[in-house]
């Protein structure tokens, strides 16, 4: 795959910004602030023929102007809209100096025309054209985005709403398209070079001794056993608010996105996180919002105050303001380095009410895959005794603890005996936990409700309900000091082999985070059910956030031929090696 740009290319094409290109519009008509939402006349693409041109764009937020990539000259794109049933054919026209692509994320369609370079397809060439040619299977929120080296942080982003064939199986009155992203005028590529360089580079959260004087964060003890471990509890995010504006459809926090509603309305937010690299805690203070899609598939309604939504993950939204007052929609990055506000109101000129951002959460023993240690005053209360080491552990990590429990053994490959150990596997969870029913990371104590996997429940019975045939462990292995990713410890580029499924087999694959950050795993071409609770309702989709020292498992039936891209949508993770590709095959292919 073309993970890498081309210096020479970016800065070429960094002096194509200025001329006509910088009198462009730097976001489209829907996603522009005052939007009457996209029941009102708005500028979307559809049809059964669409065009769209990556190229170079000039992109302002907070005062300054940078170097983006664009898709019709804007960043986001343009919404395409499409309706269930038709058939579309999409050109799309690379006008870099470099190879490009675009990959419809959650839509089920042939491999070919998946768009993931060197993996369905070669990738569109400069001054090229390629034509993607599908039927439209399903309905719902989606999007779409560039799976080339590092266009799709640069602005090759947009969504895609589609209407299904039938009535909407959730009412609503109006609706707003909202795009969560990230902007750093640093480049991606050097971006990924300095966390190379250093894993916690832009981590400015780490706690200091005046914060343990002032009594903040964790105990002394506790510090101690973390310093010895050589891990840092706060490092939840690696790219942060340090670099990143985070952005509400191409706008920053000073910027005031507003969407309007007339009150009593009944207003659906598709909501959709184009990130890199931001995990999003979303609330709509003095407002509660009830989900009714997930990943485009609707489930049945649930109401809460605030959920996290992964990288590549979409969820659909109701809320019902019936004051004549504009409310604040928050967006805050998981590690509280920053957050991106919008305004939901009656009118232009109303500004919803912004929170500070709230005190940095702190990873946990749990976060470790220790299971639910409670470390106070020495304690090992619910740990497993028999899958520890008592004697001296590997590189003497916790020598010299406190604690009366000994030495623990973390790189104890009995616990992941398919993981390739090496210098790219920092720790294994030996106590991995299914967290899918547990409020995700830094929205354990809020005083609110809080959306978990588990309260997730698909609105339909699923269409498959045989059991899994067999079973799959797939680590999710990383060494944070040095930067490196992978999946059962192989990096994608050290020749990873695929993952292997015969066409229609039904099976169970157990996600397993041996890392101290969560992990949105995205499989193209498939939607999976992911395992809570009892069967039948269980919500399916197409990405899945797997928390710290957890363990996620969805069952797949494997129905669409041919190989897939399989990764976490981090895209410096993905990048720096955790991908793999997804075959399936005809019975006597796969032999």
């Amino acid at each position: 795959m073309a993970f890498l740009t081309d210096r020479r290319d970016f800065l070429r094409g960094a002096t194509l910004v200025g001329g006509a290109a910088a009198l462009a519009p730097l976001a489209p008509a829907w996603a522009r602030s005052g939007s009457a939402g996209l029941n009102a006349a708005t500028q979307t693409l559809s049809g059964e023929d669409i065009k769209l041109t990556i190229g170079h764009a000039p992109f302002r937020v907070g005062g300054r102007t940078g170097h983006a990539f664009a898709v019709n000259g804007t960043v986001p794109g343009p919404i395409i809209r499409l309706r269930e049933g038709q058939n579309v054919r999409l050109s799309v026209t690379n006008t870099l100096a470099e190879d490009a692509s675009i990959h419809w994320h959650g839509l089920l369609l042939p491999f070919q025309y998946d768009g993931v370079p060197g993996v369905s397809f070669p990738g569109i060439k400069p001054g090229e054209t390629f034509v993607y040619e599908f039927p439209i299977r399903q309905s719902g929120t989606y999007w779409y985005h560039s799976h080339s080296g590092m266009q799709e942080p640069m602005g090759v982003y947009g969504a895609i709403v589609i209407d299904p064939a039938g009535p909407q199986r959730a009412a609503y009155d109006r609706e707003h398209v909202i795009v969560l992203s990230d902007w750093s005028f640093m480049h991606p590529h050097l971006i990924l070079k300095r966390l190379k360089q250093n894993g916690g580079n832009f981590n400015f959260q780490k706690q200091t001794l005046a914060g343990l004087v002032a009594g903040k964060g964790q105990s002394a003890a506790d510090r101690r056993m973390w310093g010895a471990m050589r891990m840092d509890p706060t490092d939840i995010s690696d790219a942060t608010g340090a670099i990143y504006t985070y952005l509400v459809n191409g706008h920053g926090p000073d910027e005031n996105w507003t969407g309007l509603f007339a009150p009593g309305e009944r207003v659906r937010l598709r909501i959709i996180n184009a990130a890199a690299m931001t995990n999003f805690n979303i609330r709509i203070p003095g407002l509660p919002m009830t989900v009714v899609a997930a990943d485009g598939n609707p489930v049945q309604p649930v109401e809460t105050d605030e959920f996290q939504i992964g990288v590549a993950e979409t969820y659909d939204v109701i809320v019902q303001p019936t004051d004549d007052r504009a409310y604040g929609f928050i967006a805050e990055g998981i590690d509280r380095s920053g957050l991106v506000r919008a305004t939901l109101a009656p009118r232009m000129g109303m500004v919803g009410a912004v929170p500070p951002l709230r005190q940095r959460p702190l990873l946990t023993m749990k976060d470790m895959g220790m299971g639910d240690m409670d470390m106070s005053g020495g304690s090992m209360a619910g740990m497993d005794h028999g899958k520890m080491d008592h004697g001296k552990m590997d590189h003497g990590a916790m020598a010299g603890m406190d604690h009366d429990m000994g030495s623990m053994k973390m790189l104890d490959p009995a616990v992941a005996p398919q993981v390739r150990m090496g210098p790219g596997v920092a720790m294994l969870s030996s106590m991995p936990v299914d967290r899918t029913a547990e409020r995700p990371t830094g929205l354990e104590d809020v005083p609110h409700r809080v959306l978990t996997y588990n309260q997730l429940r698909s609105l339909d019975p699923n269409p498959d309900p045989r059991n899994p045939s067999r079973e799959i462990d797939v680590h999710l292995t990383a060494n944070m000091e040095r930067y490196m990713w992978s999946f059962d410890g192989v990096k994608f580029s050290d020749g990873a082999e695929p993952l292997a499924f015969r066409h229609n087999e039904r099976v169970r694959v157990n996600l397993i985070n041996d890392t101290m950050m969560p992990h949105p795993i995205h499989l193209h071409g498939h939607f999976f059910e992911v395992v809570t609770g009892d069967k039948g309702n269980r919500p399916v989709k197409h990405t899945v956030n797997v928390l710290p020292g957890g363990k996620v498992s969805f069952d797949l039936t494997a129905d669409a031929l041919g190989d897939w891209a399989f990764h976490c949508h981090m895209l410096l993770h993905m990048h720096s090696g955790m991908f793999r590709v997804v075959t399936v095959r005809h019975d006597e292919a796969a032999a």
